[in-house]
Formats: C-alpha cells, sequence, structure tokens
C-alpha cells in the first residue's frame, strides 16, 4: 500500500478500483468531489446546444460580455475581472505575479496552491492548522509572515471546510498592507455556504484592500466540471498583470457565453441554499453518531476520521475507506493533503436519498464486530 500513488482529487475511481482488485464496473456513489447534487441547472444541456455553431469563431478576446456579468453581479467594475479556464487557472496566474518569491500556504488545504508556487519558483512556508478542530490562530499567523510576498488560503477551506471570519480576515488584510504581504484568498466553495454570499465573500473588500486577490470558480456551484470557468477579482493593476501570464482565448466559447445566464439563474441559487439548510446539519449530526470525529462544516462537505474507540478496534480512516468502496461509497482520501497523511476521510454532501444511503452504509461498515 505505501507505494501506491493516490490519485491527487476527488471522482478518479479507476486507479481506486483497480488498487483494490475491483472491476471497473463495481457500482459506486460518488462522495469524492465537492459538486453541487442539484446541479447543473436543466437549461443547460439545451442552451449548450444551441451554443454550438459559435464554436466555429474565436471568442472574443477580451470576454466583454463575461466580464461585465461578473462585474455586475458582484458590483465591480470589469477592469477588476480576469475570466480564467476554471479555478485552477486562476490559481496559477495569482503565483506567476509572484515568481522566485516566498510564499506561505495556509494548511491543509487544496494542493493545487503548492503546484501553482513550485512551477512559478517561489519558495513555500507552510503554516498549519492544528487538528482536531484546524481553527486559525491569527496571533499565530501573523507572526509567520515575515518577509512573505503572497499568503494563499481558501476560505471556506478544502479539506477541513472551516471558514476564516471576516473580522479576523480583515485583522490580517490590515497587517498584511502593512507588511507588503499579498492575499490572495480562494472562495472556491464560498457559494455553498449555507448563508447568503454577502454576508461571507471578501469581494466587497476588494476596493479597501488593493493587496486583496479574491479567486472564484463556477465548477463546484454549477456542476460543470468538465467545462473549466472560474474568474480572478482584483484591483484593476493586478488584473493587467495577471492578463500578462495568461495565454489568449484561454477560456472557451461555451463557458464564455455560460457566464451571463447562469449568474441570472436566482431560482438555482436559492434552491441551493434551501437544500444546503436542510441537509447539512442532520447529515452532520448522523455522521458523528456512528462514532466519527466530524470536524463542523460551513461548506458542501465533512471532514471526519473514525474516533478513538472506533480506532481501538481497528477501524482507522484507511480501513473505513476501503469498506466503503467496497460497499460501492467513493470518499476522499487525504493521503496529499499536507498535514492530515491520510488520518481522516472527506466527505460531500449530496442529495437526501444518497446521504441516507451513506449513513445506511456507514453503520454497517462502522459495526465494531466486524468486517464489512
Amino acid at each position: 500500500m505505501s507505494t501506491f500513488t493516490w490519485p491527487s482529487h476527488g471522482g478518479q475511481a479507476e486507479a481506486l478500483l483497480a488498487h483494490f482488485g475491483l472491476p471497473a464496473t463495481h457500482r459506486l456513489d460518488d462522495f469524492s468531489a465537492n459538486l453541487n447534487p442539484l446541479g447543473p441547472p436543466a437549461w443547460v444541456r439545451d442552451w449548450l446546444t444551441q451554443q454550438l455553431a459559435g464554436l466555429e469563431r474565436y471568442p472574443a478576446p477580451d470576454y466583454s460580455a463575461a466580464r461585465h456579468a461578473i462585474a455586475s453581479h458582484h458590483q465591480l467594475r470589469p477592469e477588476q475581472v480576469l475570466l480564467t479556464n476554471g479555478g485552477a487557472e486562476a490559481i496559477f496566474l495569482a503565483a506567476a505575479l509572484h515568481a522566485w518569491q516566498r510564499a506561505a500556504i495556509i494548511t491543509p488545504s487544496f494542493g493545487e496552491y503548492a503546484r501553482a508556487c513550485c512551477a512559478h519558483r517561489l519558495s513555500i512556508v507552510e503554516i498549519a492548522l492544528p487538528a482536531p478542530d484546524f481553527d486559525l490562530d491569527v496571533d499565530t499567523l501573523l507572526a509567520r509572515l515575515n518577509d512573505i510576498d503572497v499568503l494563499f488560503l481558501c476560505r471556506p477551506n478544502n479539506p477541513t471546510a472551516t471558514l476564516i471570519d471576516t473580522s479576523t480576515m480583515e485583522i490580517l488584510l490590515d497587517y498584511t498592507a502593512w507588511a507588503g504581504c499579498r492575499v490572495v484568498v480562494d472562495e472556491a466553495f464560498i457559494d455553498m455556504v449555507s448563508d447568503t454570499q454577502q454576508a461571507v465573500s471578501l469581494v466587497p473588500l476588494l476596493d479597501r484592500y488593493p493587496h486583496l486577490i479574491v479567486l472564484r470558480s463556477m465548477t463546484k456551484f454549477y456542476t460543470l466540471p468538465g467545462l473549466r470557468l472560474g474568474y480572478l477579482l482584483a484591483d484593476e493593476a493586478t488584473i493587467h498583470a495577471a492578463q500578462t501570464h495568461q495565454p489568449p482565448w484561454s477560456v472557451n466559447h461555451l463557458a464564455a457565453e455560460l457566464v451571463a445566464p447562469l449568474l441570472a439563474d436566482g431560482a438555482f441559487t436559492r434552491r441551493t441554499q434551501r437544500w444546503l439548510a436542510s441537509e447539512r446539519r442532520p447529515m452532520e449530526q448522523a455522521l458523528a453518531q456512528l462514532g466519527l470525529e466530524v470536524v463542523p462544516s460551513q461548506a458542501c462537505f465533512f471532514l471526519l476520521r473514525p474516533d478513538a474507540e472506533l480506532r481501538a478496534v481497528g477501524i482507522s480512516s484507511d480501513v473505513l475507506f476501503e469498506r466503503l468502496l467496497r460497499q460501492g461509497v467513493l470518499v476522499r482520501h487525504t493521503h496529499n493533503f499536507t498535514g492530515l497523511d491520510g488520518d481522516w476521510l472527506r466527505v460531500a454532501l449530496r442529495d437526501a436519498p444518497a446521504n441516507h444511503r451513506l449513513v445506511s452504509v456507514l453503520k454497517t461498515v462502522t459495526a465494531k464486530t466486524g468486517a464489512a
């Protein structure tokens, strides 16, 4: 098992099935990818079909319509918006602005921050959130930011599902403005917080803090991982600098044209918020009642592990992962999240029937008497 290379993202079942000797046809419910189970919106498939003729032309190089739609949605200026090929490109562009400099990354977190920094030759300082609660101590963080050029953090954080509150972020932004440290905040899951977007997003702070960059992804909320759609928000000078690192026509025609109608679909947003409100807390309680340590979640997923009693009878996170896989449930391992080292599992929140099935399977595979 030690020689096995664990997949670096969720939703990658093929290698895992082969590793555990299961057929490629093994039926799986996928709880490993943090996607909105209500999406894509029902109209998207037909809309994409109607747009296929546009594939015969190059997209507008400045993506003006998409940028204006995003700017209007966030009450910003279009000059503060850069459309990107998914959230991943936005991360790499933010790193490119600091090539050969010093970065700090709050861990455990999404592995693409470190990958982007390595690609652009940044040296990395890791600032660990302590288990089991993974709460941020802002004084400890500030003390580690001497001589740091850029700080990367995820809010709410992947994989812990914790959220640094706005007041703490303002303390951090005030200090980093004084220290000359750019702050890059990935808000890929901010729309999956069961509160209104404006109550938790840092976008309204952009004009007050020109050293702040906010990264957004439309992949998770609208369940469009195959389309690759994200954007970077910052002051005009930062947007212009980031554009110099972006290849021409980085975003395809279908993705760019889809931005405005997605953002205009308020009914889908409201339906998602109702789903979150109805499912997240009951699911968190159900998981805890099964003998699992669950980090309090502010997102659409949970970080969990068997409690001490389960571990004492040999049910580790690795054991639990394999038992679930054999029972047709795929969750996300944490072997490649810095600081977690496989001791935890990440489980996505899905619709009610899927969540009930997960709880039922977990009851079986955590039975202290036995194997599953």
